[in-house]
């Protein structure tokens, strides 16, 4: 098969570390000699993140070296995005470093930028939105209106850089929003760019992460009764859940999930199917991140019973749509035996958002197990077909 699975990257190094056993590895790791022996393999794949650190830190690596982020610039598929990466971190360095351009755009050219750059976040068009960024963080970072639209744009830059895999740049992007939130003085920004500098924290920061969410939410409960704030509120509640999970605090994740439940109840989903920032908060996400949550702790019959009970469609945001399916998938390939219906599953996230499916290394690896699965049996042309779109050679 061509590209290297997790599994491969984790046998590289393993040998790397002076050729270190299975069995070792697994003890380090905390899982068994068998488990590791199917995913190097790639006959299983990592479900959980925790997991995923443990093993990283066992092999002395970053759970990046292990996932290949932000991966190969010249993919096709993110070549496009990679040529505007390091003009969108000049940019980024010029605003925080206080320098500032003249005005390139009016208002209204400015709110449309914003607007477009709103509608391909919504697509998750990352690849034409990292593009646009440059100059877009440039004409916000000119504009007097107290830094409002800065963070609008900085955050939508934090969003886009941690989809595409370049998550220290995406921290960059959430202080820059932080730094014109608060001048703003706009506190629904400022919890949407805590919410964004929790989101770029490197998996193995979980904890951080946690902390970080939880001390914003400490912050913002002054001005919470405004619904804009509140959605954000929920969102934070939410970030400190999966990272709570992340770092193996169980209690805590359903502590946080609850706290996001009850604001969600009193709101409601929104109207217009995206709310403040395109957040999508309400009672239709908090199941969507329940459902990543009960995935991270390993409850996968958990994840089934609640995607019978929820559906995304209320949501106006693709990424949201591609979470339910993709999280669905994986639950339902965990097994081996349900692999039909994780196929589905799958084809309905690729569907949803192709180029984030294809740049998913864990959703990658999902499909190169089902592959492997079915050698002993003829493939079907729709796990052909998948399998092709994420870079699997199924003649291999």
């Amino acid at each position: 098969m061509s590209g290297e699975t997790i599994g491969a990257r984790i046998r590289y190094w393993r040998l790397r570390r002076g050729g270190m056993t299975q069995t070792v590895l697994a003890g380090l790791a905390g899982v068994s000699q068998s488990y590791i022996s199917q995913v190097e393999a790639g006959r299983k794949t990592i479900e959980r993140r925790a997991t995923l650190i443990g093993v990283a830190a066992a092999l002395q690596v970053t759970v990046a070296d292990l996932l290949d982020q932000p991966g190969d610039p010249t993919d096709p598929i993110k070549a496009g995005a990679a040529d505007a990466i390091p003009v969108i971190w000049t940019a980024l360095i010029e605003i925080e470093e206080g320098e500032r351009r003249a005005a390139t755009r009016t208002a209204a050219q400015l709110s449309a930028g914003i607007a477009r750059s709103a509608e391909l976040r919504d697509q998750a068009n990352y690849a034409v939105m990292a593009r646009e960024l440059p100059a877009l963080l440039v004409a916000a970072a000119s504009h007097d209106d107290g830094g409002r639209a800065l963070a609008q744009v900085a955050y939508h830059a934090s969003a886009c850089l941690r989809h595409l895999g370049y998550r220290h740049l995406a921290r960059v992007a959430a202080k820059v929003a932080l730094t014109a939130a608060e001048t703003s003085g706009h506190a629904a920004w400022v919890g949407a760019a805590r919410f964004a500098t929790a989101q770029s924290l490197p998996i193995e920061a979980a904890g951080v992460a946690s902390r970080v969410a939880g001390r914003a939410l400490a912050d913002l409960q002054g001005a919470a009764a405004a619904p804009d704030v509140r959605q954000m509120l929920g969102q934070l509640h939410l970030s400190a859940a999966f990272a709570s999970a992340v770092d193996g605090r169980a209690d805590d994740a359903r502590g946080q999930l609850a706290e996001a439940a009850r604001e969600a109840d009193t709101l409601g989903d929104p109207g217009d199917g995206a709310g403040f920032n395109q957040a999508c908060f309400g009672p239709t996400n908090v199941k969507l991140w329940e459902m990543s949550i009960a995935a991270e702790l390993g409850e996968y019959g958990r994840v089934t019973e609640i995607a019978r009970r929820v559906r995304p469609d209320p949501l106006r945001a693709v990424i949201r749509h591609q979470s339910y399916w993709l999280d669905l998938g994986r639950a339902l390939a965990h097994s081996g035996r349900n692999d039909r219906e994780a196929l589905t599953a799958f084809m309905r996230a690729e569907r949803a958002a192709p180029m984030t499916f294809t740049l998913n290394p864990l959703a990658q690896d999902a499909v190169v197990a089902m592959v492997r699965r079915a050698r002993d049996r003829s493939l079907s042309d729709d796990l052909r077909v998948l399998a092709r779109r994420v870079g699997v050679d199924v003649h291999a």
